[in-house]
């Protein structure tokens, strides 16, 4: 379905926090939970303004953070969306994904959308993600497989299961905790480097 598991939502967002990306691409962006949590949490005060007294929101040419997102089902675009990202693409996400110039986002996400791909496309998937990302690629993946198939959305059929072994063979070595999903992260050298030392 087009939400993902609550209980991810603050590791997932403290880990983003400290990255602190100014370009982020949102693959499966579903309701647009994360693009509003990620457009509130990073730009911050900048979404306001004050001038001569009186308070306003800033325009989106004012924000300092861009965050695109991908999305294979329109019909779940709602004001959130049109409020939360910069700029949003329509379509198969990899098919999408190979027209992005390598290194065009600092953070690209995926959550809770590999389970949507079969194995070997995933792995295409996964592969794509790495390439767009200049800085970090964050995925996550339920821990035990989940059936599910819907009929008005096939995007949204469950194809394969993901183990752990399987996910840092593929790059993604960096292992956020959680109970229910594997949430896991490429990094670049230079920034993983930088995000083990020490806040």
């Amino acid at each position: 379905m087009p939400f993902s598991q609550t209980s991810q939502i603050s590791t997932i967002l403290n880990y983003i926090e400290r990255l602190f990306p100014h370009t982020i691409l949102d693959v499966g962006v579903g309701m647009g939970q994360y693009g509003f949590l990620l457009r509130t949490n990073l730009e911050g005060s900048n979404l306001f303004r004050i001038e001569n007294g009186v308070g306003r929101q800033s325009f989106k040419e004012e924000w300092q953070i861009q965050i695109d997102g991908i999305e294979g089902c329109g019909g779940y675009f709602t004001p959130v969306h049109e409020y939360s990202y910069n700029r949003l693409l329509v379509g198969e996400a990899l098919e999408l994904l190979a027209t992005l110039p390598t290194g065009s986002y600092e953070l690209v996400l995926a959550i809770d959308i590999l389970e949507h791909f079969d194995p070997e496309r995933g792995k295409l998937f996964l592969a794509q993600l790495q390439r767009v990302a200049s800085k970090a690629a964050l995925i996550s993946t339920p821990k035990e497989f989940i059936p599910q198939e819907v009929p008005a959305n096939p995007y949204e059929n469950h194809r394969s299961h993901w183990k752990l072994t399987e996910l840092n063979g593929c790059g993604y070595k960096k292992l956020l905790d959680n109970d229910c999903s594997w949430i896991v992260i490429y990094e670049t050298q230079d920034i993983a480097q930088l995000l083990s030392s020490p806040p």
